[in-house]
């Protein structure tokens, strides 16, 4: 077995990291050479730049037919904490962001036993008539794999109908773990590893561009990390149409796995470090900063990201009922800017498909 500082210089001169030597840099390099090695590699990729855009989210409803047991956000039907918007209020809420100079609208929900993939379409078009020049990024692979079945289309013409709507790219949620036994213990009855696969697969076919992400820290090991990353690095070897990765900490508040706790900072840096260094391929690594909380984002810029998402706008419940930092999210430009800037690098806004603005 190599040692850890063999296969970082190897890195260091552009080499391809396989599973084993990823392990081996992932448990035992220290973590100042991980932040040294995946900052060159972003570097090569994005220079000095960090992205953001002007986004808020619709989450049209919370009641799913999935029952994960990391979820804090899934309520049941009838549930006096579920909701489930009337397209009415799905207007009303993208309405009050005409003249926001927002370019990019992120649907995600539950997936809802009675919508259709038609009843999403006319939503999408409904978001469209308001802000035509607004991208719209909607849906996860499972919620696309749910809704396309119900009305008995395959996945590509199922896609074909979204795009025709008016669909710009896909989200990379549901995602969650690809190795198929971690799956079975923490959501036995969500869309597979192979159906997410198939969506983004038949989306990159298509010419739409997707991310990916990773649901990390709870129950899998570093091994599961490192095949999930492979696995998309081999399907971005085959396509190359994911835009963004972004890996996901497991919050422990409000749901059925919450005696397991949350890993620690150092944990979360030195996955990010990793997905740099691995996904050599996928462009960029995104810091969620509604999910990490806007101090441990600033550190990540340090750890290979080059991108923090945007604005948000208080429009996402999603890691708020997880336990997260900001139970109202929303930064200013002028705020990701200024956080950009102390990290030593040189904010750019960006478009959905990571087009430089201004």
């Amino acid at each position: 077995m190599q040692k850890w500082e063999d296969i970082a210089a190897q890195v260091a001169k552009g080499a391809r990291l396989d599973e084993e030597q990823a392990l081996v840099l992932w448990r035992e390099a220290p973590l100042w050479r991980l932040a040294e090695l995946a900052v060159a590699r972003k570097r090569e990729v994005s220079g000095d730049k960090v992205f953001y855009n002007k986004n808020f989210h619709v989450e049209p409803t919370n009641v799913c037919v999935f029952n994960c047991k990391f979820c804090s956000f899934r309520r049941p039907k009838g549930s006096p904490e579920a909701w489930d918007m009337s397209m009415e209020q799905v207007e009303e809420l993208v309405r009050s962001f005409e003249g926001s100079g927002v370019t990019e609208v992120h649907i995600v929900g539950g997936v809802h036993p009675e919508h259709d993939i038609y009843y999403y379409c006319d939503m999408i078009r409904k978001v469209k008539s308001i802000l035509p020049s607004v991208a719209v990024k909607a849906f996860t692979a499972i919620e696309l794999s749910y809704m396309i079945r119900k009305a008995s289309l395959s996945v590509e013409e199922g896609l074909k109908l979204l795009i025709d709507a008016g669909m710009d790219a896909i989200p990379g949620g549901g995602a969650e773990i690809f190795d198929e036994k971690i799956r079975a213990e923490i959501c036995p009855d969500k869309g597979s590893t192979a159906e997410w696969f198939e969506v983004h697969e038949a989306a990159h076919k298509l010419g739409i561009k997707t991310n990916a992400t990773i649901l990390y820290g709870h129950i899998e090991g570093l091994e599961h990390r490192v095949d999930h990353l492979m696995r998309l690095r081999r399907l971005q070897d085959k396509t190359g149409g994911f835009n963004a990765f972004i890996p996901l900490k497991y919050r422990n508040f409000g749901n059925s796995m919450s005696a397991i706790g949350e890993v620690p900072i150092v944990d979360d840096l030195r996955t990010l470090a990793m997905s740099r260094l691995i996904l050599d391929n996928v462009p960029h690594i995104k810091a969620y900063w509604v999910m990490y909380g806007k101090q441990t984002t600033e550190m990540a810029l340090a750890f290979g990201a080059d991108d923090i998402d945007g604005t948000i706008d208080d429009s996402t419940k999603i890691y708020s009922m997880a336990g997260a930092d900001d139970s109202r999210p929303r930064m200013s430009v002028e705020q990701m800017r200024e956080m950009v800037a102390r990290a030593g690098f040189r904010a750019v806004e960006r478009d959905t498909l990571y087009n430089e603005i201004g």
